[in-house]
């Protein structure tokens, strides 16, 4: 939020303090055992019991291949976006049959296809294991130990969660450390495609329009969750207000957003200024190349390059807006005040100063160390290739397991093997040459970073150019096939250390030096970092009480706004769009390029009511993995989709603006609209209109 300095001397509020008073303005990612009862009460009269949270909470669902949804009918029909379900879209698509292209509908439940690899959450309950966590810890113990302590117990914890009730335990991290929750979770893995637009519709505009407003997109896909083969009848499904709502109604998000900084300190965030963003933007631009140079071979190269492409395209828009933020010395300039103000109160007590105020110092000391290898850890790495990540995920799956569990890495406990498994063995399809594509050229970038006297790049390429080494592992690999991998899971490290599949034996030989850039981060940035920061949050705590939230973690969180447009390029954009744009759009850019919507809707003009709203913003706070989320009233009501933000919005992964952050929703109308006289899917919006 912004800091208002009286304007006497004598009536200014420090900058910290007021970061940490409850939010004058809708900001927040709230979780769910702290909601912001009392913004929500002065601000907008609105008081959310228990039973109106436990109801959001269970109707709420979070897609595992990245993004949020909602269970929008008594038989398991869940709603999302286009875009988070893409992935399974293309993974279930042929040549002959594509449905990131021309869309799918199941008119029958038998017609529902299955997705190869798609698994769902439902958040059922959630306790404060803080206490327990830190007793691991003793005052006798280095950071180093003390990591290895915290997380011994965490991964006890969540098998004990596991083994005494079945559902899917995950130990969450808040405040950097401040607080662990224990989220109890009910995993799905059998689900099915019911409906998805064509992608011109769902993806209106295209990248140009990406992150702007005013926006036209149809970026909805249904799904139906089963499980011992029928549809699941959840506990709690949202019901649907195809009125939706009007300008300046209190609406919320319920959902899972990804990851927020705004908790992090001025060395952290110097640290993703300096190195991290413009490393990942190099890389992200050179796959994006990569992609374009191999989608030039022909209509089904094209096809299996878009989705990544699309991804790729999305996240450089993303990041590049974030990293603006970084470069605009406001930021630092907010930040430093917040923290100096923080020092300061620490510093004005004895038994704080004692307990907190070295946090700083040694996490200044953690991103030093950090930044001098930062360049090897990014680049010293075989990225690019999905078959090379299975072949090193076999191979550490095979050398974990048979560790006490005290002693395995993360990812590696036995709670955690039922899903890593699962994505093991996905049938979902792999292209070589498009595999080929992407390791060639992300070998080539490393090279070009570290040179050819690398003792990593000497071992990966063995005097071979990057194209020639990428043909060798990638022609030659044959872990496309599931029940290798398989046959290896089972096989245990013998089958591992016999193997003579090149992508087998390169993991084999660069697990060491994988490794040892695990050990050595846990030694000189983790173990530092992770003790700093749980050190700040108690500072906080004891300062100013628990009345924020903390960064986002992709756990459910709660947002809460308005509907409300904001001041844009010397004008306004409205609260609203509607059909009536959308048409507008396509002609005054002669239905060429992205702003071509699908035949259908010419075809079908005549019957539409173009005054129908389209999509809406409103000061909702979300991120990434907010996508799919639902907007709900003030009744629990369903009246629109999450699928984006506005570019200002893209500072928000460190500071929130209510002028203009602003959250863009598919409405509920258009979505039944659409249903309804577009896509000849009746039955569809019947069930979710409870009809």
């Amino acid at each position: 939020m912004k800091t208002i300095l009286g304007k006497f001397r004598y009536f200014a509020v420090p900058a910290f303090l007021i970061l940490f008073l409850p939010c004058a303005a809708d900001e927040g990612m709230w979780t769910f055992d702290n909601p912001p009862l009392k913004p929500l009460r002065e601000k907008y009269g609105f008081d959310a019991g228990q039973e109106w949270l436990d109801h959001v909470r269970l109707a709420s669902v979070r897609f595992m291949d990245g993004g949020s949804g909602s269970f929008v009918s008594p038989n398991g029909l869940v709603l999302t976006n286009h875009h988070v379900a893409v992935g399974q879209l293309q993974k279930m698509s042929t040549a002959e049959k594509d449905f990131v292209s021309v869309g799918f509908y199941a008119a029958k439940p038998e017609d529902e296809s299955p997705c190869p690899d798609l698994e769902v959450n439902v958040l059922v309950s959630m306790e404060d294991v803080t206490a327990r966590v830190r007793s691991a810890v003793s005052d006798k113990m280095n950071a180093e130990q003390a990591l290895r302590a915290r997380e011994a117990e965490i991964a006890a914890i969540e098998n004990e969660c596991q083994e005494k009730t079945g559902l899917k335990p995950e130990v969450v991290r808040l405040y950097h450390g401040g607080e662990y929750w224990l989220y109890r979770y009910k995993k799905y893995t059998d689900i099915r495609l019911v409906m998805a637009p064509e992608r011109m519709a769902a993806y209106y505009g295209g990248d140009s329009d990406n992150f702007t407003f005013p926006r036209y997109d149809l970026d909805m896909a249904f799904f139906r969750v089963y499980e011992n083969g029928q549809p699941v009848r959840p506990e709690a499904w949202l019901k649907w207000n195809a009125a939706g709502a009007g300008e300046e109604d209190l609406v919320f998000v319920s959902g899972h957003p990804g990851s927020t900084d705004r908790l992090y300190t001025l060395a952290q965030l110097e640290y993703q200024r300096d190195l991290q963003y413009p490393m990942i933007l190099k890389y992200i631009g050179r796959r994006i190349d990569i992609l374009h140079e191999y989608m030039k071979a022909g209509p089904e190269q094209h096809r299996r390059g878009l989705i990544q492409l699309f991804g790729l395209e999305n996240s450089k828009k993303a990041l590049s807006g974030e990293y603006l933020g970084l470069l605009d010395p406001s930021l630092f300039v907010k930040k430093k005040t917040e923290e100096d103000a923080l020092r300061k109160t620490v510093a004005s007590k004895p038994e704080w100063k004692k307990a907190y105020s070295g946090a700083w110092k040694n996490i200044e000391k953690a991103v030093a160390r950090q930044r001098e290898r930062a360049r090897h850890n990014f680049y010293r790495r075989v990225i690019g290739s999905r078959l090379y990540s299975t072949a090193n995920q076999i191979a550490f799956y095979t050398a974990e397991t048979v560790k006490p569990e005290s002693e395995r890495l993360d990812g590696y406990h036995a709670s955690q093997l039922e899903e890593l498994k699962f994505h093991l063995f996905s049938p979902a399809p792999v292209y070589k040459d498009l595999e080929e594509a992407n390791l060639a050229g992300c070998l080539k970038l490393s090279l070009e970073e570290l040179g050819p006297d690398d003792p990593f790049l000497k071992l990966v390429l063995n005097g071979r150019t990057p194209e020639a080494a990428a043909a060798d592992l990638i022609r030659g690999t044959g872990l496309e096939s599931v029940e290798m991998r398989k046959r290896l899971i089972e096989g245990g490290r013998a089958a591992v250390d016999t193997c003579r599949d090149p992508l087998v034996v390169l993991a084999r030989k660069l697990e060491p030096t994988v490794r040892e850039g695990i050990q050595w981060r846990k030694k000189n940035v983790e173990s530092v970092m992770s003790a700093g920061t749980e050190q700040i949050a108690q500072a906080v705590f004891a300062a100013y009480g628990k009345d924020q939230y903390p960064d986002a973690t992709f756990t459910l969180r709660l947002s809460y706004g308005a509907v409300r447009g904001y001041p844009m390029n010397g004008t306004l954009a409205p609260c609203k769009t509607t059909l009536y744009g959308l048409y507008d759009r396509a002609l005054s850019f002669d239905r060429k390029g992205d702003f071509e919507p699908p035949a259908r809707f010419w075809d079908r003009l005549d019957s539409l009511n173009l005054a129908t709203p389209v999509n809406f913003v409103s000061t909702c706070d979300i991120i990434g993995g907010n996508s799919g989320s639902p907007v709900l009233n003030r009744s629990g009501e369903l009246v629109g989709l999450v699928f984006d933000g506005n570019i200002e919005s893209l500072v928000g992964r460190f500071v929130y603006d209510d002028a203009k952050n602003r959250t863009v929703a598919v409405h509920s109308a258009y979505i039944i609209e659409a249903l309804r006289k577009l896509y000849d899917a009746s039955g569809l919006a019947d069930e979710i209109e409870g009809k």
